[in-house]
């Protein structure tokens, strides 16, 4: 199932004119479904922002870099960051 619908093809229009605005028509079309798609590709693959409002960040089972927190706890609003050397929440404030 395609999630933008194509320009059906059409065949013989009234006059050449018709024909060829109409395929003209149809290619620009289909760039923008193209545009389209890829775009959604791209949000589709961008990874989203939790954010919890906790006790404390330790009750957060499997956190993902750039969720965010607030621990109620501390009062405090924390980021989870993940790189190679740090897998940690740091502090907001």
């Amino acid at each position: 199932m395609a999630r933008y619908p194509d320009l059906p093809t059409m065949y013989n229009l009234k006059t050449e004119e018709a024909n060829d605005t109409y395929n003209e028509l149809r290619s620009w079309s289909g760039n923008l479904v193209n545009e389209l798609e890829t775009r959604d590709t791209e949000v589709n693959n961008t990874p989203s922002t939790n954010i919890y409002s906790v006790v404390t960040v330790s009750t957060i089972g499997r956190p993902k870099a750039g969720d965010i927190a607030y621990a109620a706890s501390a009062g405090k609003f924390r980021g989870y960051v993940s790189t190679t050397a740090t897998q940690a929440w740091v502090d907001f404030n």
